[in-house]
């Protein structure tokens, strides 16, 4: 039976997992979280482990890859991490095929994993969907006419880098107001740390109080979970700053319906798991700004966090 691995290099996580050719089950799966200050020697390193954990000295019959970053699916190098560092110009493809001796297909997770949701999940049956990652960061993957569509350079679906609010604050690329910048987990905990420690002293006992306690009053500790969990409990600072995040998404999905027109958006990643006040918010913003004649729905991922690995599947078995 032949034997596909599949791959998942995310910001904060590594997973692996290997299922046979046309299974829509696994046979064996692994995940570890990141080490803090990670670099890309450390997660080879933590990736090989896993791998041999499940191989098994078993040899597969080919590679899929989704990583977190820009990649050149042609060559399969990545050019970079936004979040880990030392994967600059990195020749993923090319490492694996030495090292198992068997074809290996990289690409970047949310083109990865529109391709798992269009082969196994709340994609199937649809020709024409955009996939979209909120996590760690902000990326998309474009379905069009039943194929991956990656743009010219291998770089469309980049929605976390549309401009929403161009006086907003300044993202990782050097823009100001990008969706990622207002929406990633990261960046929300980032803006409830800081404006929690801008208050004066006198305030600190009554705004942001169920933040606070999640916590223990260490700010540190602040994630885009918390931030959701706060909210959900009603903390009106967690609450303002989900909601932005949810309106930053909405502009760019009501956008991005008015110039390509897919049937269908799919979300998945960390931060769609922060409530039904979020969707709605989401739902309404890009309803909002598409225009009224564009019919298109808005739905969770059906694999969830597996999206990644179940694309890396689908990636692995196109190459055959």
């Amino acid at each position: 039976m032949a034997l596909i691995l599949a791959l998942d290099f995310g910001g904060t996580k590594l997973a692996a997992a290997i299922a046979n050719l046309g299974s829509s089950e696994w046979l064996r799966y692994e995940r570890r979280l990141s080490p803090a200050n990670t670099d890309a020697k450390t997660d080879l390193e933590i990736m090989r482990s896993l791998i041999y954990s499940l191989l098994q000295n078993i040899k597969p019959t080919a590679i899929g890859v989704s990583f977190g970053g820009p990649v050149d699916a042609v060559i399969g190098t990545v050019r970079l991490s936004h979040h880990v560092a030392g994967w600059e110009n990195i020749p993923l493809k090319k490492l694996l095929e030495q090292e198992f001796g068997v074809l290996a297909s990289v690409d970047n997770d949310a083109n990865v994993a529109a391709l798992g949701e269009h082969r196994f999940g709340a994609g199937q049956g649809y020709d024409s969907l955009f996939y979209i990652t909120i996590s760690t960061g902000i990326g998309g993957g474009w379905i069009l006419n039943g194929k991956p569509w990656r743009g010219a350079s291998g770089m469309a679906g980049e929605i976390g880098h549309i401009v929403v609010d161009p006086a907003g604050p300044i993202c990782l690329c050097g823009k100001q107001g990008c969706v990622e910048r207002l929406a990633s987990g990261p960046y929300m905990a980032q803006d409830v740390r800081e404006n929690l420690l801008k208050e004066p002293v006198q305030l600190r006992g009554h705004q942001g109080k169920i933040l606070r306690e999640l916590v223990n009053n260490n700010l540190d500790l602040i994630t885009g979970k918390v931030v959701s969990e706060a909210a959900a409990k009603g903390d009106e600072r967690a609450i303002i700053i989900l909601q932005r995040s949810a309106w930053a998404l909405g502009i760019a999905i009501g956008n991005a319906a008015n110039l390509i027109n897919p049937q269908r958006f799919i979300l998945g990643g960390s931060v769609t798991k922060s409530g039904e006040n979020w969707w709605n918010v989401v739902q309404k913003t890009a309803r909002e700004t598409a225009l009224p004649e564009i019919d298109f729905d808005i739905v969770s991922a059906a694999l969830g966090d597996d999206a990644p690995l179940w694309g890396a599947v689908a990636l692995a078995e196109s190459g055959l």
